[in-house]
C-alpha cells in the first residue's frame, strides 16, 4: 500500500513539474512573439513581453532543476530558453569594454515625472529647482526632458533661462488648469531646425531638433509615448478598478504603435540621421522597441553594464526609457544614476562620431 502511494506521489510530481515547464515555455515563446505582433491587432501580446523579466529567471531555475533530475522536460525548456541568448542582453549586460575614441557628445534623457515624486509634502517647484541643479552639474551637451511641469504663474522662458544658462531651449507644453506640461529639449550645440509631432487624442508628443555636432548634423526625437496611467493602489481600493485598468492598458498598448509610426515617418523623411530617445513606456521585448530600433543601435546594449532598468518603482524589471542612435555615432558610455527625483531614473550617455557620412 505504501509503495502504491509513493508511486502515485511520484506520478503527480512529474505531472506538476511537466505542467509548470510547459506553461513557462509557452509564456516565453509568446513573449518572443510580442516583438512582431502588432498590438493594434492583438493588444494582449504586449503583456507577455512585460512578463518576460519574471518568466525568464523562473524558467532558468526550472531548467537547472530539470538537468539535475534528468527530466525529459529539459529539452523543451532548453528550446524555450534558446532565443533568450539574443533577448536577455536587452535587460542586463555583464561585461563592457569602452570603444576607442574620446566622446564628443554627451546626452541626457530624463522623465522628470511632473516634479511630483519628491518627499511627501515637498513642493514641486522646489523639486524642479533640485533637478535643474543636478542636471547642470552633468555638463551634458543636450538634455531631453519628458513630463516637464511648471505652475501656471511661472514663465517657461524665464525659468529655463535662469536654471539652464548656456542652453538653447526648445519645448512644447500644453497649458491646463494644473500648469504647463510637455517635453523640453535643451542644447549647448547649435540648433538648425525644430518641430513637433502631436499625437492624436493624446497629451503625449515628440519634439524634433536638428543639432550640429563636430562634423555632422543629427536630428533628435525627444519622445514621450502613451502612458498606462495606472494606479496600483486603486486596484485594491477602488470599485471597478480592474475593468478601468484593463481599458487603460488596452488603450495605451494600441495607441503606441500609431504614435511610433508617426515618429518613424518623420525619421524616414528627415534629411539627416536621427537619434530617437525618451520615455517609450514599453519594455525591450515589445513591438514599439523593435520598430524604433531598426536602423539604429541601443546605447545600453552597446555601452551599458548591469541592469538597464529605468523605472524606479519596479526596478530592476522595467526598462522603458531609451536612447537609440544612428550608425555614424559610436557609444562610449551609458549610465543610469539612481537619483530619486522622479519615478524614472535618468539616462546619461556619451558618443563619438565615427566619421561616416550622415546622409
Amino acid at each position: 500500500m505504501a509503495k502504491e502511494e509513493k508511486k502515485k506521489r511520484h506520478w503527480l510530481s512529474r505531472l506538476s513539474f511537466g505542467t509548470v515547464s510547459l506553461v513557462l515555455g509557452v509564456l516565453l515563446v509568446l513573449a518572443y512573439l510580442s516583438v512582431v505582433v502588432d498590438p493594434a491587432k492583438a493588444w494582449f501580446f504586449t503583456l507577455f513581453g512585460l512578463l518576460y523579466p519574471l518568466v525568464l529567471p523562473l524558467t532558468i531555475g526550472l531548467f537547472v532543476w530539470a538537468l539535475f533530475r534528468r527530466s525529459r522536460m529539459r529539452g523543451l525548456l532548453f528550446l524555450a530558453l534558446l532565443p533568450s541568448l539574443f533577448f536577455a542582453g536587452r535587460y542586463i549586460q555583464l561585461r563592457r569594454e569602452a570603444p576607442a575614441g574620446d566622446p564628443s557628445l554627451k546626452l541626457i534623457s530624463y522623465n522628470v515625472g511632473l516634479f511630483a515624486h519628491g518627499p511627501s509634502g515637498s513642493d514641486r517647484l522646489a523639486l524642479a529647482d533640485s533637478v535643474s541643479r543636478w542636471l547642470t552639474t552633468q555638463q551634458a551637451d543636450i538634455i531631453c526632458l519628458q513630463e516637464f511641469h511648471l505652475p501656471l504663474d511661472v514663465s517657461m522662458d524665464n525659468w529655463i533661462r535662469q536654471h539652464f544658462p548656456g542652453y538653447k531651449a526648445e519645448y512644447y507644453v500644453l497649458t491646463g488648469a494644473s500648469g504647463h506640461f510637455g517635453n523640453v529639449t535643451l542644447s549647448r550645440r547649435p540648433v538648425s531646425g525644430k518641430g513637433k509631432i502631436d499625437f492624436e487624442k493624446s497629451t503625449n508628443l515628440a519634439l524634433w531638433t536638428d543639432v550640429k555636432l563636430d562634423s555632422t548634423t543629427v536630428r533628435l526625437y525627444n519622445c514621450h509615448f502613451e502612458s498606462y496611467n495606472i494606479s496600483l493602489s486603486n486596484l485594491v481600493k477602488k470599485d471597478g478598478a480592474v475593468e478601468e485598468t484593463e481599458q487603460k492598458m488596452r488603450r495605451s498598448i494600441t495607441e503606441r504603435p500609431k504614435q511610433v509610426a508617426e515618429v518613424l515617418s518623420g525619421v524616414d523623411n528627415a534629411p539627416v540621421r536621427s537619434i530617437v530617445l525618451g520615455d517609450f513606456n514599453d519594455n525591450p521585448l515589445s513591438y514599439t522597441y523593435y520598430r524604433l530600433l531598426r536602423g539604429r543601435k541601443d546605447t545600453f546594449v552597446k555601452a551599458g553594464k548591469g541592469f538597464g532598468a529605468t523605472y524606479r518603482t519596479l526596478w530592476p524589471l522595467l526598462r522603458i526609457d531609451y536612447i537609440l542612435y544612428p550608425k555614424d555615432l559610436e557609444a562610449v558610455s551609458y549610465a543610469v544614476p539612481k537619483v530619486k527625483y522622479s519615478d524614472h531614473y535618468p539616462i546619461i550617455a556619451t558618443y563619438y562620431e565615427s566619421g561616416r557620412d550622415s546622409q
